[in-house]
This record gives C-alpha cells, structure tokens and sequence, in this order.
C-alpha cells in the first residue's frame, strides 16, 4: 500500500515538474524587427486601393462569387483584357471582379456592350464613396 502512494506521489511530482518546464517555455518574450519602409508601403497601398475600389466614377461588374473564383476570373480577364483596369473587392459575404474606371455613363455603357459578349451577366455600377 505505502509504495502505491509512493508510486502516485512520483507521477505526480513528475508531471508538475514538466508543467513548470512547459509554462516557463510558454513565457518568454519575442522580439519582432520590422523593416522601417514596410508602414511607408502599406500606406502607398492603402491609398492606391481606396483610389481604385470606390471612387465616382462608373465600374462594369463582371463576376460575384467566392475568393478563389473571383481570383481566377481577374486572372482571366487580364489575360484577355489589358486595357482596363481590373479589381477585387469584398462587400461581405462576396467577393467581386470590378474592371474599368471610367468617366461617365455612356463610355461605361459602350465598353458593357463589348465585355457582354464574353461576359453575358456584367453590368454597370457606381460605388458610393
């Protein structure tokens, strides 16, 4: 009987000792060094990204769905396309392929006429700002 109380004493010693060891592991302080030009490039982006995805001018609306189609649907398009500007956007829960930047309506309507021949379900927007 005393070594049965021994024997679980022991484990239990043991496995507070490797808790301990774990815990101190767990506590320790990481240094993270971040390159000085990175928030100077992320603000450059930010501002390029605002400019393109929501601005007055008209857009055409070319794809709605899910991430990785909607990443395959720009790639496509600027494969066939590459005089228009072309975007993603996410306005939850989808995303959106938007190309185009165009000044008024009736240029966005002209260049929706040629775009509904490979893309019979685009359509013409104007975001908000």
């Amino acid at each position: 009987m005393p070594y049965t109380k021994f024997k679980t004493l022991f484990k239990l010693v043991i496995f507070t000792f490797i808790l301990g060891i774990n815990s101190l592991a767990i506590s320790q302080n990481v240094t993270l060094e971040q390159d000085p030009n990175f928030e100077q490039l992320l603000n450059e982006k930010r501002k390029i990204n605002a400019s393109i995805t929501v601005n007055d001018r008209w857009k055409i609306q070319i794809f709605t769905g899910d991430n990785e189609n909607a990443k395959k649907a720009l790639l496509a398009f600027r494969k066939e396309v590459k005089t228009y500007d072309a975007t993603i956007v996410f306005q939850t829960p989808v995303y959106k392929v938007w190309v185009g930047n165009f000044k008024t309506r009736i240029e966005a309507e002209r260049n929706l006429k040629e775009l509904k021949i490979k893309y019979p379900t685009a359509f013409l927007i104007k975001p908000n700002k």
